[in-house]
């Protein structure tokens, strides 16, 4: 019987859960990993596959009651299932509440039945919506979309946990993290599918506006670091804000990848500049992101191939794509 500490990763197939995964078992961990295999894959965690460190199990953590196996002994939790993308969260809203606030308070229970040292929340920057930058912790908190409320729901529950149960908790908001096993497929968004599907094609950028709006890009190996930085930390009821602290403009990355672009129309309510003020991290962690966007992005070019069968984009069908944005955001904006 292993006596390394349990960790449980839920989302642990996902694009940033299969990296803390690999962080965990890296650093001595035996990792519980549980994923209802929506957007993650298990192809994301094959390279783990003869770890016998590693345990995986396919399930909804809406299905997770306490007394759940997986939470047995476990040290720590952290906290990546749930769904992501604006524009389907606005067209499912019932669909989000229930993954990313029900499905949280799910894990919060079998958390607290099991005990663990610490639970460590994957929250989203979105929750701040248009906030001055670099955007600190104590910024105005507005969400403006069914994606936002419930992240920051399922954030704020997870801190009524630690108030009324003892549960202890921290929770990280994230802002624009990037890097290998990105998700290919799925609803328009994300600049790395929708870039690298087109370089592959030879089609030109479709670059939103001018391209000089800039997102503070994090590789997702930094990512990683911070959260188990976070889950090991002696802090409890904390919460960082997480990204490079340097953003960067969607024309850099064109720069990077070469090519032609041409232009879709800019998207009502979304921020210029995204920008994560990381002092907080950095003081409280000894945390400092160590990818620079340049060498993030050469790692992904590496592996190139598989955004092979991803969506290709193009102005029309991305107009049709985002037709619920303009239609929703731009009477908020």
């Amino acid at each position: 019987m292993s006596l390394k500490p349990v960790a449980v990763v839920t989302g642990g197939a996902g694009f940033i859960g299969s990296h803390m995964v690999d962080n965990l078992l890296a650093h001595g961990y035996r990792v519980h990993a549980v994923d209802n295999l929506v957007s993650g894959r298990v192809s994301n965690l094959a390279h783990q596959k003869s770890n016998p460190d590693l345990v995986f199990e396919e399930r909804d953590i809406r299905a997770l009651e306490p007394g759940n196996t997986l939470f047995a002994g476990a040290k720590l939790v952290i906290h990546f299932a749930g769904i992501g993308d604006i524009v389907p969260s606005i067209e499912r809203p019932l669909e989000y509440m229930s993954a990313n606030v029900q499905g949280t308070v799910h894990v919060l229970e079998c958390a607290r039945h099991a005990g663990v040292q610490k639970l460590v929340y994957a929250a989203s920057s979105s929750c701040y919506w248009l906030a001055d930058t670099p955007t600190r912790e104590d910024a105005p908190i507005a969400p403006q979309y069914p994606y936002a409320l419930s992240k920051y729901m399922g954030e704020q529950s997870s801190f009524h946990w630690h108030k009324v149960y003892g549960l202890p908790v921290n929770s990280i908001r994230i802002f624009n993290a990037y890097g290998t096993r990105v998700r290919t497929t799925g609803a328009y968004g994300a600049v790395f599918g929708v870039f690298f599907r087109q370089k592959l094609a030879g089609k030109p950028f479709t670059v939103v506006g001018d391209g000089s709006q800039s997102r503070d890009f994090l590789y997702v190996t930094d990512v990683a670091e911070a959260f188990r930085l976070a889950a090991e930390s002696d802090k409890t009821g904390e919460i960082w804000n997480l990204g490079a602290g340097n953003p960067q403009p969607v024309n850099r990355l064109i720069d990077l990848l070469g090519g032609e672009k041409v232009y879709v129309p800019k998207r009502p309510g979304e921020p210029d500049c995204t920008w994560a003020d990381i002092s907080k991290i950095t003081r409280d962690l000894g945390w400092k992101p160590r990818v620079s966007f340049e060498q993030g992005v050469g790692l992904m070019m590496k592996e190139i191939d598989v955004w092979r069968d991803a969506p290709l984009w193009d102005p029309d069908s991305i107009a049709k794509a985002t037709k619920t944005w303009f239609d929703y955001m731009g009477k908020t904006a």
